[in-house]
């Protein structure tokens, strides 16, 4: 039976946390559309 490679294991978790840094950073960064204080359906009328 082949011994486990958990270098290659390590690496790839390290690989999965960078992309979700990232991606996460980028969201960050992206212009996002102002948050409406209230919705259409609870404005006063």
């Amino acid at each position: 039976m082949p011994k486990p490679n958990y270098g290659f294991e390590k690496r790839q978790r390290e690989l999965e946390k960078k992309r979700k840094k990232e991606e996460k950073a980028a969201r960050k960064s992206a212009p996002q559309p102002a948050p409406a204080t209230t919705s259409p359906s609870e404005e006063p009328k």
